[in-house]
């Protein structure tokens, strides 16, 4: 008798880290069932995916989604949305919301708001503080904590531990991988003015690299004292690259699209505020020293680092304009563009959108396509030619710094455990988020 599947894609190419598979994918009951040739199968509905590729569903373990507080520039279902629209399966949100994702209690209500009102499967941070760093053990293990979030250089919000001690008081405590945004907040008070009025190419001149450097510097010297996994978001300096090649004891990282991609000055006289982040936008050497550490496998995850703000507070007179752009939806395009353009392999991709986070964050039944696994899936079309607009954009704030660009290689698909999402370029299946789980936390230890 043949086997029955909820859902069969057919005659797809596979891509998981180990290389590039022609084959079916059988689903049933949210899981991946069968791979193969599941051609005398039968489904409850069979898709057709010739000339296309299935990766494991991108994870984007970095994103700003500003629910609660700071709603009007983004909220779980908007940021959500752009994530799917963009064949994101789930994502790691942070915790700098008003209020901040510091309690329980706060973590419990935005695991509330998002339980099927996201369109994708979620996690969150939880920012930690010198308030709470004697409770880290126990948030960390929460339901729906993607692990403790610290920010050592101040950025959007009030979060902030910036001195040693206080960072050993949270480190000492941690059993899961922490996540830094990595500044130090000393030089960057002292560099202030060096920031240019109306002139957003002084940004990366007052964050400088030796602030994210040193801040590095500090932060492994730390995780080593303290025995304690760390990982640092968003590099964005040639030497904290070669640095960290040799902290891989203690250190993961994460690169963006965004520092991979643009390059000062052009971006801040093409774009002005919109292309400015924190840490900043740096030019050519930066962008090659981070190209060099994904190349030699330094670089263990992409992350957006989606953080919107509407057109009326970016076009703010810089330094009063806050730090941020959008990125959820234009990760897996921008980064189909880098493969094609012979940047990076596809199996790459996939190590750094889902094989990299499922192994550093301890992600259950997710970044593999393998049986008994999530049926989590991007499914792209690589020889598409495609022009990212604002129009495109599904993110409340409704622009990218990519308007206008021309890539190839798109998102035709989002799968969510087993559910088609999004299939090209339309929403349609309502919203089913759900947390995601994580090894280190399904059960409670003593």
């Amino acid at each position: 008798m043949a086997a029955t599947y909820d859902l069969v894609l057919a005659r797809a190419t596979v891509v998981n880290q180990d290389g590039r598979h022609e084959t079916d994918i059988g689903i049933r009951d949210g899981r991946i069932a069968a791979l193969g040739d599941l051609s005398q199968a039968s489904a409850g509905r069979r898709v057709d995916c010739s000339g296309l590729h299935i990766m494991p569903g991108v994870i984007d373990s970095q994103v700003h989604f500003r629910e609660p507080g700071l709603d009007h520039k983004e909220d779980l279902e908007t940021g959500s949305l752009a994530a799917v629209m963009g064949g994101v399966t789930a994502v790691f949100e942070m915790p700098n919301t008003k209020p901040e994702t510091t309690t329980p209690e706060a973590l419990a209500d935005k695991v509330r708001r998002g339980r099927h009102r996201m369109h994708c499967d979620f996690a969150f941070w939880v920012g930690g503080t010198h308030a709470n760093a004697a409770e880290v053990r126990d948030l960390e293990r929460l339901p729906g904590a993607a692990g403790i979030k610290v920010f050592m250089g101040s950025s959007t919000g009030s979060l902030l531990i910036e001195d040693d001690p206080g960072i050993e008081a949270v480190l000492s405590r941690t059993r899961r991988r922490a996540a830094f945004h990595s500044e130090d907040e000393e030089m960057l008070r002292a560099r202030k003015d060096l920031r240019v009025q109306g002139d957003p190419r002084s940004h990366p001149v007052w964050r400088s690299p030796e602030a994210a450097m040193r801040c590095t510097e500090r932060l492994v010297a730390i995780a080593r004292r303290t025995g304690a996994r760390i990982h640092v978001l968003h590099i964005s300096t040639a030497q904290e690259m070669d640095f960290l090649a040799g902290a891989k004891d203690v250190a993961t990282c994460e690169a963006t699209p965004h520092h991979l991609t643009l390059v000062a000055p052009d971006c801040y006289e093409r774009l002005g505020t919109l292309a400015q982040m924190n840490p900043p936008v740096r030019d050519a050497a930066h962008r090659a020293g981070i190209w060099k550490g994904l190349e030699q496998g330094i670089v263990d995850v992409l992350g957006s680092d989606h953080a919107p703000h509407t057109l009326e507070e970016k076009r703010k007179t810089y330094p009063d304009s806050p730090s941020g752009m959008t990125g959820v939806q234009t990760l897996v395009p921008i980064m189909l563009d880098h493969v094609n353009a012979g940047r990076l392999t596809l199996e790459r991709l996939v190590d750094l959108t889902s094989a990299g986070p499922a192994r550093i964050f301890g992600t259950a039944r997710k970044g593999r396509i393998a049986v008994g696994y999530d049926a989590d899936l991007t499914v792209v079309d690589l020889k598409r030619r495609e022009t990212i607009t604002n129009d495109w954009i599904a993110s409340k704030s409704a622009w990218t710094p990519y308007d206008g660009v021309d890539v190839t290689g798109w998102p035709v698909g989002t799968i969510v455990r087993g559910a088609i999402v999004m299939w090209d370029g339309e929403l349609v299946t309502p919203s089913r988020g759900e947390p995601v789980e994580f090894v280190e936390t399904l059960a409670p230890r003593g």
